[in-house]
C-alpha cells in the first residue's frame, strides 16, 4: 500500500505522515527515510530535532540523499520516505545525483521500495500552484519536483493534501 502525501510548508503534512504511518503499520517494523541531506550547523539541528520529534515510535532512520533504487530494507516492514522535495534537489544538484536523469532515478527508487515494503508513506511538497514566475534552476526544479510528484500520485493507492493538519483525500482514503 503506497500512500502519497503532499502540502504546503508547515501544512502538517509531516506529522500526519507519521501518523499514518504508524497506524497502518503497527506490526511491522518502522524505517524513516531521509533525504535532507544536512550541510550545516542548521541543516544539522534540524536533523536533531526531526528524530527527537519521531522518538518512541520504533523508527529506524535511515539517510538516503540519492540512488534510492539500490537501498535494500527487509521485505514487509513500513517505511516513510521524507521527502521527495529534497530527493528531488538532491538527485538534480548533487554531484552524486542524477542530473538529467533524476525523475527516473525517483521514480525507480520508489518502485523498488514499493516492492520491498507492506506500507510506503511518501511526502512531497505542493508547488506551482502559486502562480509566480520562477527562473532558472528554481524553475526547472519546481518542474521536475511536479512531474515527479504527478507519476507517485499516478501509481499510488492513496493520496492527500494536508491543509492546516487536516487530510484531503484526492485518491483512496485514509489507511485502516
Amino acid at each position: 500500500m503506497m500512500t502519497l502525501v503532499i502540502g504546503g510548508a508547515g501544512s502538517g503534512k509531516s506529522e500526519y505522515a507519521e501518523r499514518l504511518l504508524v497506524s497502518g503499520g503497527a506490526d511491522a517494523p518502522r524505517y524513516y527515510i531521509a533525504t535532507m541531506q544536512p550541510f550545516d550547523e542548521e541543516g544539522r539541528a534540524r536533523v536533531v530535532k526531526h528524530r527527537a520529534a519521531r522518538a518512541g515510535r520504533d523508527f529506524t532512520t535511515v539517510e538516503r540523499y540519492t540512488d534510492l533504487a539500490s537501498l535494500s530494507l527487509p521485505h514487509g516492514g513500513a517505511a516513510l520516505l521524507e521527502c521527495v522535495g529534497n530527493l528531488c534537489a538532491n538527485e538534480l544538484f548533487s554531484p552524486q545525483g542524477s542530473g538529467d536523469g533524476a525523475e527516473q532515478a525517483i521514480v525507480r527508487g520508489v518502485e523498488a521500495l514499493r516492492r520491498q515494503c507492506k506500507t510506503l508513506v511518501i511526502v512531497s511538497n505542493e508547488v506551482l500552484s502559486g502562480g509566480a514566475d520562477y527562473l532558472g534552476e528554481t524553475e526547472r526544479y519546481l518542474r521536475l519536483l511536479g512531474r515527479v510528484n504527478r507519476a507517485l500520485a499516478a501509481s499510488a493507492d492513496n493520496v492527500c493534501e494536508v491543509v492546516c493538519g487536516v487530510p484531503i483525500y484526492y485518491k483512496g482514503g485514509a489507511l485502516r
